[in-house]
């Protein structure tokens, strides 16, 4: 499974959560019924670790979306920056454009262009309060602004 599909597969999960808030495992596990046991991981890790540190996402989120409070956006858009906060967050190993292109796409597909722009926005200002030196590949980042050309 593409990393892409998990994250899609989380998204599912957790926004059947907001709704229902039935048993969050369980629902994983329905969700991920027939996936292997690294995709199965991949997605456990990403509800268990939004859910876990769910008031933390959503204090950050708030304080990143001017004039929004997390419980009045549309459920999928919630979900979709809770989802991309916590890998912002935690997950360093991974790119800060993957995080927020795979946010964008997974927005595209379920919420609205209006609703991507909002997104894009949130998880820039986000990404900026948890990774300053932007991304450590590319040659734009903010560690490489101060560099410059040699003689």
């Amino acid at each position: 499974m593409a990393r892409h599909h998990g994250r899609e597969l989380a998204l599912k999960a957790l926004f059947e959560y907001d709704l229902t808030k039935f048993d969050a495992l369980a629902l994983v596990s329905r969700v991920i019924k027939a996936e292997s046991g690294d995709d199965r991981r991949f997605v456990e890790g990403l509800v268990n670790g939004v859910l876990a540190q769910e008031s933390d996402i959503d204090r950050t989120i708030e304080e990143n979306a001017i004039q929004w409070r997390v419980n009045r956006m549309p459920t999928v858009d919630r979900n979709i920056l809770r989802l991309a906060t916590f890998e912002l967050m935690s997950s360093n190993d991974v790119p800060i454009s993957v995080i927020i292109d795979e946010a964008l796409e997974l927005a595209q597909v379920y919420s609205t262009e209006q609703s991507k722009k909002f997104i894009n926005g949130v998880l820039g200002q986000v990404a900026a309060k948890f990774r300053p030196e932007g991304d450590r590949d590319r040659l734009d980042s903010a560690e490489y602004h101060d560099v410059s050309p040699s003689e």
